[in-house]
């Protein structure tokens, strides 16, 4: 059995992230094969103040946990964690857990590089057309939070003894951005924890826009590296050889009332609802009734939704960027698409739409990979793999 100290800034039920519900599913599964875990992260002996502050006010916190679990790992998700990464690095003589003769070992568990975020805030283009421009908040991310959490992220990749990232692509990004080497893979997982219930009430549930199902779904922020302004150029085309398409928008952010106004001017609106922001349970369930899931982003890590959605048996249509082609098998589990393409995006949506049997079966194949090979139990056997092999080799 192995102390595991896990120091994260974003956790449910508090934040709806899938960096922080990562955190959980991975602790789930550590403790399934017989870990203690502790998670340590804003609040009650965690960090106080605002969360923007997280980086700072963690550390005090972090020298506590440690003094008082003396653990044998300690894991810092995304560039937040990076001063306790350095705490940890700096005191490690006097921080020897109780059975070991080193100090704990220090792991990065990393979901995006912030160089390729950083890139990511930029128009969208087909062609010589713009399909949607950053908004004032993700300009000013350009300029501000973005390099911040650059250098935290080289910071806390090169305090670590080993970083982790959710993808083999992350990975090569990681090696590439922050000027580390021997980045391991340790994939996003669902599954380990029950969905929160509801907390809209009962008339919310039985909206007719869900309950009738067979609808297109976004699940995101509507922010401009999501792409949905792509997304909504496919639409007509698509529209045109399905009548009776809908789309549902789950989310918020800075980009809704530009691409309400987009809506407007593709004559969109008696296909198109935004939902705005909506609970775990929501999005499961309008997850179980889609026809399939749509991300058409053209830049991510690995989509917590995505792995969300083939858990429901729900196939996806997706960008083929980042991580998500080592997770949506084209032909398989799924559509893949280049990213800002409407013309493919539209051929996606209509071969799924015009054939329910294929869209099933690829959507049964996709809730069986991910009972293989994305579950909190596999993620707990590839973590002590590549951070305590010594351990795992042993019967």
């Amino acid at each position: 059995m192995a102390r595991i100290l896990l120091i994260a800034n974003t956790l449910p039920p508090v934040d709806l992230s899938g960096a922080g519900e990562q955190v959980v599913q991975l602790a789930a599964g550590l403790e399934a094969a017989g870990d203690s875990v502790t998670v340590l992260g804003r609040g009650p002996g965690g960090a106080r103040g605002p969360k923007v502050l997280f980086p700072l006010t963690i550390v005090l916190p972090t020298w506590r946990a440690i003094r008082r679990l003396r653990p044998d790992v300690v894991q810092v998700h995304e560039s937040d964690g990076a001063l306790a990464a350095i705490l940890v690095r700096v005191l490690r003589p006097w921080l020897r857990p109780r059975a070991t003769k080193h100090g704990p070992k220090l792991v990065a568990l990393l979901q995006v590089s912030y160089r390729e975020e950083i890139r990511a805030v930029r128009p969208l283009r087909h062609g010589d057309k713009v399909l949607g421009r950053p908004g004032a908040i993700e300009r000013r991310f350009l300029w501000t939070k973005g390099p911040v959490q650059l250098v935290l992220g080289i910071l806390s990749a090169r305090m670590a003894d080993l970083v982790l990232a959710c993808s083999r692509k992350t990975a090569t990004e990681i090696e590439r951005d922050y000027g580390v080497r021997g980045v391991g893979v340790l994939p996003n997982v669902t599954g380990g924890l029950p969905v929160p219930s509801s907390a809209t009430s009962p008339s919310e549930t039985d909206r007719p826009e869900e309950k009738a199902g067979g609808y297109l779904l976004y699940v995101g922020r509507l922010r401009v590296r999501k792409g949905v302004e792509v997304l909504l150029e496919a639409l007509p085309a698509a529209r045109q050889a399905h009548p009776g398409l809908r789309l549902l928008l789950a989310g918020e952010g800075e980009q809704r009332q530009a691409l309400e106004q987009r809506c407007a001017d593709l004559d969109l609106g008696a296909c198109v609802t935004f939902l705005g922001r909506c609970d775990a349970a929501r999005v499961r369930r309008l997850l179980s009734r889609a026809c399939c899931l749509v991300v058409p982003s053209i830049y991510e890590g690995m989509p917590l939704v995505i792995l969300e959605a083939m858990a429901e048996g729900t196939p996806v249509i997706a960008s083929a960027v980042s991580g998500i082609p080592e997770v949506v098998l084209d032909g398989e589990t799924g559509w893949l698409v280049p990213q800002e393409d409407p013309p493919a995006l539209t051929d996606a949506m209509v071969a799924a739409l015009a054939d329910p049997a294929e869209a099933a079966r690829r959507g049964a194949a996709s809730r069986a990979r991910v009972e293989t090979c994305f579950t909190p139990a596999e993620a707990a056997r590839l973590w002590h793999d590549a951070v305590l092999p010594e351990r795992a080799a042993t019967p």
